[in-house]
């Protein structure tokens, strides 16, 4: 059983994820740039395959009716974002101790990309959601 660990930049915030990682998704909507000043790159996992080992800094936001946003409100690193009605919850890639041998998946939301960079590297791009955004399978 793969066992993924990551936290925040004070490490306030750590976590575990058992189990494959979902290939990272870029999204591009406003609230994502607002949020880390360019876009989300996150990977995700099945919400009973996650489990905050220490949480003493955690703070959710919930920036819209539909999810939520996971972050630390000691050193303000971006983490999570969790469906209010999702059965996962997506992981910023750059939190992971070890981000070895995720893949690059899609960009979603790219109506939200603004003008000053391009989107060049070959992957899927969907202007808004994509249609079928897989979280890794159940490990059980």
């Amino acid at each position: 059983m793969q066992i993924h660990q990551g936290g925040c930049l004070c490490g306030s915030v750590r976590y575990e994820a058992r189990g494959p990682l979902r290939d990272v998704v870029f999204c591009h909507c406003s609230q994502c740039r607002r949020q880390t000043g360019l876009y989300y790159a996150a990977t995700a996992v099945a919400q009973e395959d996650f489990r905050l080992t220490g949480e003493e800094g955690l703070a959710w936001y919930a920036a819209s009716m539909h999810a939520r946003r996971g972050f630390c409100r000691m050193c303000g690193s971006v983490l999570f974002w969790k469906p209010e009605a999702g059965a996962h919850i997506a992981i910023l890639a750059g939190s992971l101790d070890d981000p070895t041998g995720l893949g690059c998946a899609s960009h979603i939301c790219t109506e939200g990309r603004p003008a000053f960079y391009e989107i060049c590297d070959g992957l899927p791009q969907y202007f808004r959601d994509s249609p079928d955004i897989a979280i890794a399978p159940h490990q059980g």
